[in-house]
């Protein structure tokens, strides 16, 4: 009996269905009386003796939303192509062309997940940068300070041999990262600050910025991080044994 509960409450959508199906569960049993409100009153003083009942029902709901939100998530990349991810006017591209192994990262500098994704994915880049395609795209949408990183941030892509080693630094902050935290940064690795300036007032850049969002939007990408690895698609942080599975796949 309790294990047919669980099936319906799992697969029941809303308050209402789920009322119903307590409901038509309960009375096929022929334990609960034909009375409107005391068959009310029996479903809600089992439900508030098994609470648990509600929590697997709840878990068991958020994963199958989850499930099917990934699984359109990864129609949306397989329709796009890779092509779409490693375009040059919306992200930072290095590695070979031709590489087997590709790994492409949607990203904000204020999203901690993605700061705790940096561990595992600086040592796969600097163990794979001769043999992976890297896209670094960036996606702010955490607020107007993300925006600014990322407008200074896509200027220093305009100094390519400098351009990771800054990324990778500036991810690993610890504190918010506004304007004048990319300005520090950039400083400490090595960049040239007049030139950086300079770049700085590319009109180009809020058009790459626009870029990222809309093929965000098209991925259905509404988080950060968001990894393609191999044309597979995650939103969520890396750990080197995921990253390592995703890599070989």
């Amino acid at each position: 009996m309790r294990q047919q509960w669980r099936i319906i409450a799992a697969s029941s959508i809303g308050g209402a269905l789920l009322a119903l199906a307590v409901i038509f569960e309960f009375g096929s049993e022929g334990l609960l009386p034909l009375d409107r409100a005391a068959t009310e009153k029996t479903v809600h003083d089992y439900l508030e003796a098994h609470p648990d009942i509600l929590v697997d029902m709840t878990n068991n709901l958020q994963a199958e939303q989850e499930k099917k939100t990934e699984a359109d998530r990864q129609k949306a990349a397989d329709k796009l192509g890779s092509k779409a991810f490693f375009d040059p006017k919306l992200a930072f591209i290095t590695g070979p062309a031709n590489a087997k192994t590709t790994v492409v990262e949607f990203f904000d500098y204020n999203c901690p997940f993605c700061r705790a994704s940096v561990p595992a994915l600086q040592k796969f880049y600097d163990k794979h940068k001769n043999d992976t395609r890297f896209a670094f795209i960036e996606f702010p949408i955490k607020g107007q300070e993300s925006v600014d990183a990322a407008h200074i941030a896509i200027a220093a892509r305009k100094q390519p041999d400098k351009y990771v080693a800054f990324h990778f630094a500036l991810m690993s902050e610890k504190g918010y990262v506004d304007a004048d935290t990319v300005m520090a940064v950039a400083k400490k690795s090595g960049l040239d600050i007049a030139k950086l300036q300079a770049d700085m007032k590319d009109p180009a850049i809020d058009s790459e910025i626009a870029a990222a969002h809309k093929l965000a939007d098209a991925a259905k990408i509404d988080g950060t991080p968001a990894f393609l690895i191999n044309g597979k698609m995650r939103e969520g942080a890396l750990d080197d044994k995921l990253l390592a599975q995703m890599a070989k796949s």
